[in-house]
């Protein structure tokens, strides 16, 4: 084997695991899109055709994660630390797992209202996703350090803008007229999950955060 080649053969493969994350972003971002349409719909057969969409679209994230991790498998050196790789990876999957728990909630139980709270959180999950995939386009350059940062300030304030819709939603659920308790823990339910998938974003940005650290 020829010098370079072993010397090629030992480099990061930045590229590849740019081209993976950059395409669980988009594919991300097509999820929260696709919850945002659902939100908006008032009918039960319209909300269960495009859960089914979503759920494809969720498939297709389960397999890109599964190329992310074999990736890490297979190459010697990685561009970042192994495991924070590995980290922004399962953050982006938990992310889609809980937008999908949540539409999936809306049609199981047979919730057909859309209510402002519901569509405000889709609107606010658009926002963070949108600067998560914008910092994984980032990260691959150190010069892009404080457009980073200014991303992770938004996604962090985005996240408490959805802190205090979930407490306020809560508060109002509970406030409300007690013999429809089903109910209640029904919505309950979809906010969990809007919630637990905005914590995930602020958890990706974390990761980010702890890799310009290591690499300053």
């Amino acid at each position: 084997m020829k010098v370079d080649a072993i010397i090629k053969w030992f480099l990061p493969r930045e590229e590849r695991f740019n081209e993976l994350l950059a395409q669980d972003t988009a594919n991300l971002l097509l999820a929260v899109k696709a919850f945002v349409e659902i939100a908006r719909s008032t009918n039960l057969a319209d909300r269960a055709e495009r859960l089914e969409k979503l759920k494809a679209i969720e498939h297709e994230g389960d397999a890109i994660t599964r190329q992310i991790f074999d990736a890490l498998n297979s190459t010697f050196i990685t561009p970042f630390d192994r495991e924070d790789i590995r980290s922004m990876a399962v953050d982006l999957d938990d992310i889609l797992d809980y937008v999908e728990a949540a539409a999936g909630s809306l049609v199981l139980f047979e919730l057909s209202a859309s209510p402002e709270s519901l569509k405000q959180f889709g609107d606010i999950l658009i926002d963070m996703v949108t600067e998560v995939d914008r910092i994984t386009g980032l990260i691959w350059d150190r010069r892009n350090e404080s457009r980073i940062h200014d991303a992770i300030v938004r996604v962090s304030d985005l996240e408490n803008r959805a802190d205090l819709l979930y407490n306020r939603v809560i508060a109002e659920l509970f406030r409300g007229d007690s013999s429809k308790a089903l109910e209640i823990l029904k919505w309950k339910e979809v906010y969990q999950g809007l919630e637990d998938a905005c914590d995930a974003c602020k958890d990706f940005t974390h990761v980010v955060g702890n890799i310009l650290v290591k690499n300053a």
